[in-house]
């Protein structure tokens, strides 16, 4: 592998800024990313605090008891039951892993942690907080395959799963293992098909939800780096998070006065605030009847949106007591919640996750916490070399294709496939044939007008006939032409598929079917920096 940089704007306006480190972004944060200071600063407040550092360990060895592991694991447990601190990011959990920025994620965590274990002198280590309690399924049930020039959608569906949290929904294992073995029929077969789907089946069987078997995936690929993972919605964690819950219960008037404080100020600013809140809301979910309902404030206590369920407070808080697996955080609290367990170095965000986490600043406050660090996770787009031969015949440079694409210059190329004097010719001819026509009208017109919707299909038909001779040439143009279309296909699936950047469709193993799991290994170990550029992997 081989890794080239270059800069390309965000995919908004507010991280742009955010990565140059702009006010009045950077305003809405507690620490200026850019400081050479920063890392030490934060050591420094994070010292000051305290942590439930062995129940926390207990909590997260428990859950990965059930999955690969290493000495390196063993290892950062001790660092973290210890005097170590983490650097955590975390995302929904993909079947198969999702899109490609998940992994990119975690190779974020891996590389900005041992970098400032290095650079710190301080124990530093890696930590994955998979979002189980979110419960859009639909969001993570695909992958996406090329076949015939389209990204086509290969979906895999379950039962009776809308509003459950995904950390509960379980699968059926040899429907799962047949839709797993389409998604590689789809990459088609290579030397190393027969290892990975062996090693997907075992994590299939090892599994009873699809956050088992992310998680399964996700240790068997990043074991050797030290990686904790954690489920947000792991029964046990709620127990330790407990305490908290009852001070987000107590305080969410606040938390939201203070939200809408500072989405007003980004208003003024000229952003539009990310997160949807009215005064009402209180920022938590609650589990019942199997379903995950976001909780607003009444009088009494809180009803679910939509008022389908109220509680009084008294039931709030007894359900608290005797059930704290019951709750679970919104896009407001599960970063509050994150900062008061673990003792964070740094937290690894996408674009979108930046912009949101602007909006919390004042809400952090009011919890007596300070935002960490948020350092923008890598950008990554990998080059494969029949893709750069490609880029190289159409004298392009990935730079421009990722940022625009290559869908203009398709485009024109099948309109310069186009005869302008065959069209020219076939036009004379139509404009002869309806003023011969109009001649034809007018003597018909004359002698019966009865006649004239006969005419005037006489001529449509002529002109259709016309029109399908133009197609019909133009199509047998563009057959000619189909080996160099279908480049173009191949180069804007590969780099900008659907419009948008490659990380947000393709999945990772359709690159380890390719390339063998070293895949995951090569990229990983890249010398990745800080400074907001785009990462181009070329193969």
């Amino acid at each position: 592998m081989e890794l080239e940089k270059f800069s390309i704007p965000a995919t908004n306006r507010f991280a742009s800024l955010y990565l140059q480190q702009q006010q009045p972004v950077t305003d809405y944060f507690h620490y200026q990313i850019t400081d050479s200071d920063v890392y030490r600063k934060r050591v420094n407040d994070l010292q000051k605090r305290t942590f439930q550092r062995e129940k926390l360990v207990e909590c997260i060895d428990q859950y990965m008891e059930r999955f690969p592991r290493s000495e390196k694991v063993e290892e950062s447990l001790l660092k973290l039951k210890h005097d170590g601190v983490v650097v955590i990011g975390g995302q929904q959990a993909g079947l198969l892993t999702g899109p490609l920025y998940s992994v990119h994620k975690i190779i974020s965590i891996i590389a900005l942690a041992n970098q400032q274990e290095r650079e710190l002198g301080v124990p530093v280590i890696p930590v994955f907080w998979i979002a189980g309690e979110d419960h859009d399924y639909q969001e993570i049930n695909h992958v996406f395959a090329f076949d015939e020039g389209k990204v086509n959608k290969l979906s895999y569906q379950e039962k009776n799963v809308d509003k459950q949290m995904v950390s509960g929904m379980s699968f059926d294992k040899d429907k799962m293992n047949t839709w797993i073995r389409s998604v590689f029929e789809s990459f088609g077969e290579t030397v190393h098909t027969k290892k990975l789907l062996a090693m997907v089946e075992r994590a299939v069987q090892s599994s009873m939800t699809i956050v088992d078997l992310f998680s399964y995936i996700v240790m068997e690929m990043f074991k050797d780096y030290g990686l904790l993972i954690i489920d947000s919605a792991d029964s046990s964690l709620r127990q330790i998070e407990r305490p908290f819950f009852q001070q987000l219960l107590e305080k969410n008037e606040t938390i939201t006065k203070n939200l809408l404080f500072q989405q007003e100020t980004i208003k003024v600013d000229g952003f539009e605030p990310m997160i949807d809140a009215t005064e009402f809301s209180m920022n938590l979910f609650i589990q019942h009847n199997g379903e995950r309902m976001l909780l607003e404030r009444t009088e009494e206590g809180a009803k679910s949106k939509g008022a389908k369920k109220r509680w009084s407070i008294y039931e709030l808080n007894n359900t608290l007591r005797s059930a704290p697996e019951s709750f679970s955080n919104n896009v407001v609290t599960r970063p509050m919640m994150q900062e008061w367990l673990f003792p964070t170095l740094a937290f690894i965000a996408g674009p979108g996750e930046i912009a949101y986490w602007g909006e919390l600043k004042k809400s952090f406050e009011c919890m007596g916490l300070k935002m960490p660090p948020i350092i923008p996770r890598q950008n990554i787009t990998i080059l494969e070399r029949d893709i750069e031969k490609l880029l190289g015949e159409f004298n392009e440079t990935p730079e421009k294709v990722i940022q625009h694409g290559l869908l203009q210059e398709k485009n024109a190329f099948i309109s310069s496939l186009k005869d302008e004097s065959l069209h020219d010719a076939i036009h004379g001819v139509k404009e002869k044939l309806i003023s011969q026509y109009g001649d034809i009208t007018n003597l018909t017109e004359t002698h019966d007008k009865g006649l004239m919707p006969l005419v005037e299909k006489n001529l449509a038909f002529h002109l259709k006939q016309l029109q399908f001779l133009e197609e019909r040439i133009v199509k047998s143009n563009l057959l000619k032409e189909t080996i160099s279309i279908k480049k173009y296909d191949r180069v804007i699936a590969s780099l900008q598929p659907n419009g948008v950047p490659q990380e947000r469709i393709w999945n990772v193993f359709y690159y380890l079917n390719k390339h063998g799991l070293h895949f995951i290994h090569e990229l990983t170990s890249l010398s990745y920096s800080w400074d907001g550029r785009h990462n181009l992997v070329k193969m």
